[in-house]
């Protein structure tokens, strides 16, 4: 049998299978509502249910041939890794990981070797390839047994790249990955990118102690002031924002204690440009010191789930120490605080 009929009977049975499973054709260049979404997106704005259906997809012209590169279904994943496409006809199939992202997916055994066994077996990728060669994304190997998902479906595994724009230099180096492409880097850009959704967060957990400053103000002898406020914003910005933003400048490894050192001294340089420990209430003065640092810690805390530097066990050990910590001294300083503003003591 000639090689050019083996190639031209291939190519009618992906037709075949193609227009059985309906498999969508994607393009490489992002509309506005993509770019919109992704907006929204790293706001913290619609971000549980921005996903893309499970299953196959067809990048340019692909053939019996073409390259099967592996996904989650989190839309924005799903658009960073076609972007990074251009020019190349491949195959595109797609894991259900509930809308959540590679990384974060395969600590939750989202992105596992169960579910790449059975997209592979739904979407019937042994009749549309003739090839049997997977390319994933390195971050999802935690999860992946490549010798089980070989076993139960003759496909192997090719662990690639970190990051989507090097993907194209992978193929062209005939599927090596160099020492760049394996590293995470986590640099400022990366940290900045992700501090939108967490100000929208501590944003959200905030307006309920707004309304209770609000409550407070129509019976308290010492009504709470703009001032109070700005004090409370600040500490917002350098636990949500500030603290990610300079993350490995600032001395120390737990993020709790990363974000305690900046919220305490802004905090400590705002009571002693506005005198508040001499000419202010001492109580007040105490109780702006244990609760805004507190907060400020609090939130970086929650940074931990965004980084590259933590491990689950490290944050579940940071979590037993500091959340103690953080809930004992907010709570002491928010009643001196409260105290203070009722009453009208401690001068």
């Amino acid at each position: 049998m000639s090689e050019s009929y083996c190639k031209d009977s291939c190519c009618e049975t992906v037709v075949e299978a193609v227009n059985e499973q309906n498999v969508p054709s994607v393009s490489t260049n992002l509309e506005l509502r993509d770019v919109m979404g992704a907006i929204k997106v790293r706001c913290g704005i619609g971000r549980m249910n921005y996903k893309v259906e499970p299953g196959l997809y067809a990048v340019g012209k692909p053939n019996c041939d073409s390259l099967v590169l592996v996904s989650g279904n989190y839309k924005l994943t799903f658009d960073i890794l076609r972007k990074n496409l251009v020019g190349m006809n491949c195959w595109l199939l797609i894991l259900d990981t509930q809308g959540v992202n590679v990384w974060c997916a395969a600590g939750k055994k989202l992105f596992s070797t169960d579910e790449l066994v059975n997209r592979i077996e739904i979407t019937q990728l042994s009749k549309i390839v003739s090839h049997r060669k997977l390319i994933l994304p390195q971050l999802g190997a935690p999860a992946i047994d490549a010798f089980q998902v070989s076993r139960r479906t003759g496909f192997s595994v090719t662990f690639g790249p970190v990051r989507a724009n090097d993907i194209q230099l992978f193929v062209a180096n005939g599927f090596e990955v160099t020492k760049e492409m394996r590293l995470v880097k986590f640099n400022f850009v990366d940290r900045l990118v992700l501090t939108p959704v967490e100000l929208v967060n501590a944003v959200k957990k905030s307006l309920p102690i707004m309304g209770v400053l609000l409550a407070t103000n129509q019976f308290a002898k010492r009504p709470f002031t703009k001032r109070d406020v700005a004090a409370y914003a600040r500490v917002v910005l350098t636990g949500s924002v500030l603290t990610p933003l300079l993350l490995p400048y600032i001395p120390g490894k737990a993020f709790a204690w990363k974000g305690w050192l900046l919220g305490a001294g802004w905090t400590a340089f705002s009571l002693c440009k506005n005198k508040g420990f001499t000419k202010g209430s001492k109580v007040m003065s105490a109780g702006q010191m244990l609760l805004l640092p507190a907060v400020s810690s609090y939130l970086a805390m929650n940074f931990t789930g965004s980084s590259t530097y933590t491990s689950a066990s490290g944050v579940e050990k940071e979590m037993r120490i500091a959340l103690p910590l953080i809930i004992g001294a907010g709570s002491v300083g928010a009643a001196l605080m409260l105290g203070s503003h009722l009453f009208g003591k401690g001068k």
